[in-house]
């Protein structure tokens, strides 16, 4: 059956990218109050709640995240199609990566292209399934893991090794009953691979692996981090959550780590056909080795 409230969720999905009410409506041009009565009315069809209300404003829930992830994703296909039927002149260079590493890397030096290069339109596109970049209208993109996957070659961006994190009551299990038995008692949160990263780190700790019926997988990282930090289990994170381990929300468990992963650049072979393909390629490889020690 047709999903009857589609203009909710477009409005849902404004208010998760601004992470307000008051932000959202003055953006979609209404009142708070008839915002608020859209998310409400959203939330009755959908049968599950999309925001946690607090007196200080609202956070998403981990339904909602994974909601608003996928909307996202959806509108910004949309988008990208769009683009693709226009004029090749006239169309952005389209950038794919998760929503984690545009936030965490990517964002905080985008102006720098924009200044450098003004004739040329970027669109961020966030995205989770790295293996059809062709039909999702993706120039390029930026991936993570060991830069060893079929029919996409790919191009070191820089190493980023991933190790085993979590809350610090799981910090305490560690220190009790040890590193094996206490990861055999938590739950292993996974990306949409499933266990194949978790794996490889437990050959690299020496430690026996067993494919796990609690293994959650949770593809989108934010929603990893957020659910690591909420207790939810222990995840394979990067360097990149070097913040949160500041504020002790996540914690290192071992010192071992998949030094071999890292973030990589990969498109389809004729897409530097395009010169301003090429021009983003230079610079963001340029900025990557600009950032290493």
């Amino acid at each position: 059956m047709r999903f009857p409230h589609f203009d909710s969720l477009r409005i849902f999905s404004e208010v998760a990218r601004f992470g307000s009410f008051a932000a959202a409506a003055n953006h979609l041009d209404l009142t708070k109050g008839a915002l608020s009565y859209q998310i409400r009315i959203l939330e009755q069809a959908l049968g599950f709640e999309v925001f946690d209300r607090y007196p200080r404003g609202v956070e998403l829930t981990l339904k909602g995240r994974e909601l608003a992830l996928t909307l996202q994703t959806a509108f910004g296909a949309v988008e990208s199609r769009i683009d693709a039927l226009r004029d090749p002149a006239e169309r952005p260079i389209t950038v794919g990566t998760t929503t984690y590493f545009a936030s965490r890397w990517l964002s905080a030096r985008l102006m720098r292209f924009m200044r450098a290069h003004p004739e040329i339109r970027l669109r961020i596109q966030p995205l989770i399934d790295f293996s059809s970049l062709a039909a999702e209208g993706i120039d390029v993109a930026i991936r993570w893991g060991r830069g060893k996957w079929a029919g996409q070659p790919s191009r070191l961006l820089f190493r980023c090794p991933a190790f085993a994190t979590g809350a610090a009551d799981a910090l305490e299990l560690v220190e009790t009953k040890g590193l094996q038995s206490a990861l055999a008692s938590l739950t292993l949160l996974s990306d949409s691979r499933g266990s194949e990263a978790w794996a490889v780190w437990h050959r690299v700790a020496g430690l026996r692996f067993h494919d796990k019926t609690d293994t959650l997988i949770i593809p989108d990282p934010n929603v990893r981090v957020q659910a690591v930090i909420d207790g939810q289990g222990v995840a394979l994170n990067d360097s990149l959550v070097a913040q949160e381990l500041r504020d002790r929300k996540l914690t290192r468990l071992s010192p071992h780590g998949l030094d071999d992963y890292g973030y990589h650049l990969i498109h389809e072979t004729n897409a530097t056909d395009n010169g301003n393909v090429q021009c983003f390629i230079d610079w963001i490889l340029d900025e990557a080795a600009a950032d290493r020690p």
